[in-house]
């Protein structure tokens, strides 16, 4: 690889928000996830109160909402957490604002 190549690419990655490539990254991950129930699942979680034992948490069950949404179970999607329709709305709105904003960054610098 020559050195220009190498500049180039690096500011191309440079250009991208990196919380729009976590938001994009993590839609897509539960979007392809096989949905099942909270019943069916035993699996590792970072949730800090899972994790102490407890068996409620105030998002439990956000994840396999939205990847019950994806997959087009919106009754089981609204029974895993009421919360997982907004919240699909909103991440969603987040990723085209950045996807806008980075359009604009990268404009102004070709310019």
């Amino acid at each position: 690889m020559t050195l220009k190549f190498k500049t180039v690419m690096l500011n191309w990655l440079d250009r991208i928000p990196l919380e729009l490539v976590f938001w994009v990254t993590g839609i897509l991950l539960l979007a392809i996830a096989e949905p099942q129930g909270h019943d069916q699942v035993h699996h590792f979680t970072f949730c800090p109160l899972a994790n102490l034992g407890l068996d409620w948490c105030p998002g439990c069950g956000l994840g396999r909402s939205i990847t019950q949404l994806f997959h087009g179970n919106l009754d089981e999607s609204i029974h895993q957490h009421w919360l997982g329709i907004p919240a699909v709305i909103i991440i969603g709105l987040r990723i085209v604002t950045l996807g806008k904003y980075g359009w604009e960054k990268n404009k102004n610098r070709i310019n």
